[in-house]
């Protein structure tokens, strides 16, 4: 099995957000299964391999370089198209096309789907993101009515809806890094996510959405926005309740209620199953043994599927119009 180099611009703060531990959490993963190593490309850190000294080398045929940073995947593509190369997808939308040649694993249906459309000749796997076995209802006294992250909510829920909720019961807004964040979902009733307007400023997806599930798996009841990744696994009205709906006396009006007569989230373990460690190490392994055979098949064939070029779609459109005409008009 080929060893795997997960590309990263760097580790440090510079580049902290969520889907840099998603990376790493699935380069831990991937340890287990086989050889995997960190490499940044943007800068030099000490104790990992940079990129440049990497490609010194030309015979690279037993690696794998995984790439996984959204605005730079187009530049790194282009960079290692004689190589081992796959698409760890999160986020979509960025604009760029990939050839058949690079692979892509998705940590949603979501994603998934996106790619089926735009790379319909590409192999495309399915790998969704951890959530680890810390996340689980610790049966602690929950001393908080409403929770909710201050990072990539709207305006609506940080200008309207939490005022006025605060007028009514226990509202704790968390604006800064949370050293247990499953200690402080256990001390949460209802978990407040909005994140349709944040993406949709970016351009790009909502890849997963982490900390909907993981505070669902903490006993929370969740209010959430339904976009890009989380419709992989929120289902309003029967594991979630959709925020911003209609109104804000109709939110407040929905959140109320749900205090008065709370009870723990009733996700069970076999829904949370899909995404805890042996089931994502299993569907690993499989997908790292397909991945290892079609590396061994490029070697040797080059891809002959015709790409879903605009001309070629001009082309087909074209045909299907003349075929309709000489349909009706020809009787043919």
């Amino acid at each position: 099995m080929r060893k795997l180099y997960f590309l990263l611009p760097g580790t440090d703060s510079k580049f902290a957000c969520g889907g840099l531990w998603a990376e790493l959490k699935t380069f831990n993963l991937a340890k287990e299964v086989c050889h995997a190593d960190v490499v940044t490309y943007r800068q030099r850190e000490q104790g990992k391999l940079f990129i440049d000294d990497l490609l010194q080398d030309k015979n690279l045929d037993d690696v794998i370089f995984v790439i996984s940073w959204g605005f730079d995947i187009a530049r790194l593509a282009n960079k290692l198209q004689q190589y081992n190369v796959v698409y760890h997808a999160h986020s979509a939308g960025y604009g760029f096309k990939l050839p058949a040649s690079i692979p892509i694993v998705s940590v949603s249906r979501d994603t998934m789907g996106y790619w089926g459309q735009s790379s319909p000749h590409s192999l495309i796997y399915y790998l969704p993101n951890q959530i680890s076995n810390e996340f689980q209802n610790l049966y602690l006294q929950r001393n908080i009515d409403v929770l909710v992250q201050a990072r990539k909510s709207s305006q609506y829920l940080m200008q309207e809806l939490i005022p006025a909720l605060q007028e009514k019961c226990q509202v704790f807004v968390v604006d800064s890094y949370v050293e247990d964040l499953p200690e402080l979902f256990n001390r949460a009733k209802i978990y407040l996510y909005d994140s349709a307007e944040y993406w949709a400023q970016q351009g790009v997806s909502e890849g997963f959405g982490l900390q909907p599930l993981e505070a669902m798996a903490c006993g929370c009841q969740v209010f959430s926005s339904i976009n890009g990744g989380l419709s992989d696994y929120l289902d309003p009205g029967f594991n979630c309740y959709k925020i911003a709906g209609y109104s804000k006396e109709y939110d407040v009006q929905r959140i109320l209620k749900l205090l008065n007569n709370w009870t723990p989230s009733a996700l069970s373990e076999e829904f949370l199953a899909e995404y805890r460690h042996e089931n994502i190490i299993k569907r690993l392994q499989v997908i790292l043994d397909e991945l290892n055979n079609f590396f061994d098949h490029k070697k040797d064939y080059p891809g002959n599927i015709k790409n879903l070029t605009r001309m070629h779609l001009t082309r087909l459109r074209s045909q299907t119009l003349f075929n309709k005409i000489k349909k009706k008009y020809f009787k043919i």
